[in-house]
Parts: structure tokens; sequence; C-alpha cells
């Protein structure tokens, strides 16, 4: 890596929490007042409830590479690597000679959803306090999944105003490379992008965690439609593949199952031949999601645990949502994002796959084992965080309209009593069975970075 570039990597501060979506925009702004003739500040658009997108522009090298924040708005690594990254761009001549950028900076593209994060972000970082205050929102309402798409049965047009504006802005931008800046919640880091590149590139990507002492996930993908380029690295892109692997195993009616659309990489890809890049990383990690060495478990075998895990914790969920299903608004947030983890189809998907394909008739590697068997409860204890939001929410509506509803409120106490209960039960059990650490917010940002600066240099040379 160049010296530059590690010159910059050192400058990364020691960050103890996350910026609010308005102390981003208050910095963005002052970034640009403090270097007019290098940053400009616009609004590429509105959030759903009327704040300014805003994107900084910094530099104006020869091509053009779009990074954007808050893809998800449990996702704020990012948001901290670009305070950081254009900050530097600014006061450094030298590196944006060395790095002949034009940058557009998006912190916060799903600002409305970060709000409702808000009681994590500040730390502090514990399994119990981040799924406790947790929220992603449902399929059809994630700013990065509601591109339009029409695809065999798959229709889908109802692009939401976030998206949109990013829309424009990509098509305004061209951007040779995107860094789509996500993170996972728990387990290793890992990458996606677009279309495969010489594999001598993912060998320096692992450079990036190992010198942070962070562990690459080796587990199982985040979805088993997911192609694997080179271990850890998988092939991004749209909804497609997703909806051919439901195909394949007998899904059906899969838009009902898929319930939103595409997402931009495959926008930019199809407009002007993007690269997307994603550096996956966590919050927390256990050391056994980069263990390779062989299990007692069958890969197959650890696969349906998880399956019949997740079946017989959708069937909890559903008769959790069955008596106060009528009195949950449509608007209520939490309960849309719940509604789509009490779906069956995909996970008996996965199953079949398990029993027929003779590939997952192997030992599991200890990794694989691990990921199988606790990461997945892992994220249903984030569901569970939000099926107590949910009855808190319509607690709230009702308080404030001041109307006398009694026999809904008792249904809503009932109901939230036992989402307390769902989601303690397992906050016990994971802490008792993980054997995991806090990863510090500056060795996040270092990684993100690194990796960002090498798919850009390969970028250049296209």
């Amino acid at each position: 890596m160049k010296q530059i570039y590690e010159d910059l990597l050192k400058k990364i501060p020691d960050y103890s929490s996350f910026l609010t979506a308005d102390e981003m925009d208050e910095s963005s702004r002052r970034l640009a007042s403090e270097y007019p003739d290098i940053v400009e500040l616009f609004s590429f658009g509105k959030s759903r409830a009327g704040h300014d997108l805003l994107c900084l522009k910094v530099g104006s090298g020869s091509k053009n590479a779009l990074v954007f924040g808050l893809p998800h708005p449990n996702e704020p690594i990012g948001t901290a690597m670009i305070e950081f990254f254009s900050r530097q761009l600014a006061e450094n001549e030298s590196l944006r000679s060395e790095l002949d950028y034009t940058w557009y900076f998006v912190k916060a593209w799903d600002r409305d959803g970060y709000e409702l994060n808000s009681g994590w972000i500040k730390g502090p970082y514990t399994l119990y306090q981040y799924s406790r205050n947790f929220f992603r929102p449902a399929a059809r309402q994630q700013v990065d999944w509601t591109f339009p798409i029409d695809y065999k049965d798959l229709h889908f047009h109802d692009v939401m105003p976030e998206a949109e504006a990013m829309m424009h802005l990509i098509d305004q931008v061209r951007p040779h490379m995107i860094y789509s800046l996500h993170n996972s919640g728990f387990g290793g880091v890992y990458w996606y992008v677009t279309y495969d590149i010489p594999h001598a590139i993912y060998d320096t990507l692992y450079e990036a965690p190992r010198r942070n002492q962070l562990p690459i996930h080796f587990g199982e993908p985040e979805s088993p439609a997911l192609k694997q380029f080179y271990p850890a690295v998988f092939e991004g892109g749209g909804i497609q593949v997703e909806y051919d692997y439901l195909e394949k195993f007998g899904v059906q009616d899969i838009p009902a199952v898929i319930n939103s659309g595409t997402c931009s990489d495959e926008y930019a890809y199809n407009l002007c031949k993007s690269l997307t890049f994603l550096t996956e990383m966590p919050y927390f990690y256990d050391a056994r999601i980069q263990d390779l060495t062989p299990s007692d478990t069958k890969r197959k075998e650890a696969i349906l645990e998880k399956c019949r895990w997740t079946l017989a914790s959708n069937q909890r969920l559903r008769e959790a949502i069955a008596p106060i299903r009528d009195i949950m608004q449509d608007d209520n947030p939490f309960f849309m994002a719940i509604m789509d983890h009490t779906k069956d189809q995909s996970t008996l998907a996965q199953m079949k796959m398990a029993q027929e394909d003779p590939a997952y008739d192997v030992p599991a590697t200890e990794a694989e084992k691990f990921d199988n068997l606790y990461l997945n409860r892992f994220y249903r204890l984030l569901t569970y965080g939000m099926l107590i939001r949910a009855h808190e929410w319509e607690l709230e509506r009702l308080s404030a309209q001041g109307c006398s509803a009694i026999e809904q409120e008792r249904l809503l106490k009932s109901g939230l009593d036992n989402a307390i209960s769902m989601h303690a039960q397992l906050a016990d059990t994971l802490e008792h069975e993980f054997q995991y650490s806090v990863i510090p917010i500056r060795k996040l940002v270092a990684v993100q970075l690194e990796c960002g600066l090498k798919i850009a240099e390969y970028v250049k040379t296209l």
C-alpha cells in the first residue's frame, strides 16, 4: 500500500460513538464553508419526512466515485468513514491528486430510518442495547431495495423518494465506482462486488482486517443464493439472483416473498457499467467465525438445524402477533419489518437445497457451524427487539390520541410483556453462548477505508 494511504489511515481518530443525522449535516455545512473552492454541498432530494438529502462533492479528478452511508439505517460505520475521509480530502491536495477522483459523498441516505436507531448509536455497545433499540425497515421500505424492476413475475415500481433521488444522482454523476457503505451486526469482515475482478485484489483486501486484528467471515453467506467469487467475497447485484434461487427450489408466488425492488448496484451497472463495492463489518465478533477447522457436524445438518429453529421462531412470532394483528396500524414501521420475518418460504427453500445438493454433505467448518447454530439467532434477537418497539409504538399512539380503548390497551400491554420476555430469554442465551468482543469504531473505519482505497486504485486502471 502506498505511503500516502498508510499515513492517512494512521490519522483516524479513536471514535467513541456515531454522529446523529443533524450532527452530520452540520459537519458537512462546516466543511463546505471552510473549503469553498474544493467542496460543494448540495441537496439531491428529500426524505419521506421532508429532510434534505445532502451530498458533498469534493475535488475534481478524472474519474467519479459515489460513496454513500446508511443504505440501511442501522449501519452507521460508513458515516464515520465519510466524516473522516471527506475532511482529509479537502485538507490534503496531495491525497486528492494521488487518487484523481471527483468524490460524491452521501453521509445519510436513509436519514429518517436512522433516527429510529437513535437509542443505541451513542452506546453503550452491547447485544442488549443494540437489539433493544434496533430498527431496519421492511424490504419494501429500504432505500437501497426499492429501485424499479420487471423480472419474470416480479414487477416493482413503488420507488421511495430516497431511491428516486439516488437514481437521479447516479444519472448525474455516472460513477465509475460506487462504494456502498453497508455493515453487518455480528461476525467478521466480508465483501461484495458487482462482477469478478482479479483475485490478487481480493488477497490485498484480506490485509485490512488482519492489520486491525479483525476476523474474516468464513461462515455461511448472507443468502444461499449468492455466488462466491473468492472466500468471503460474493457477487453483488440485483434481486434476480434471489428470485432464481427461490424458483429453483420450488417456491410458489415468489412476488409475495420478494415484495421489494432491486438495488442501486444493478441500476448503476445497467446505466454506465459502474463497479459497486461493499465491505461488510460487524460491531461484535466471536473468533469462531474464522475457524476453518472441520467440526463434528455436517454442513447439511447445521443448516437444517438453523432452518428448524427459524421455522419455530417464525411460528412463535406469528402467535405473538395474532392477538394484536388488527390493532397494529399500516404505518407502524416496526410491525411492517416484523412481518417480513414471519414468512417460511425462503427457509423451506434453504432446507430443500441442503437436502438435495451433495456439496453440503460434508463436514462443516467450525465457522460454518457457529454461523448456522448461533449467528442466525443474533439476527432474530433484533426482530424480537422490534417486536417490543412495535407494541410501544401503538401504545404511544393511543396515548397521544387521548382516546379510551381499554381492550386495545390491554392486548398491547399483554403483548408487550410477552415480547419483552422473548427478547430477554434469547438475549440471555446469546450472552452465555457467545464469546464476543465489541470492535472499536476506529478499527471499523480503518478497514472500510483501506478496502475502498484499494478498489479505487483498481478502478483507475479500467
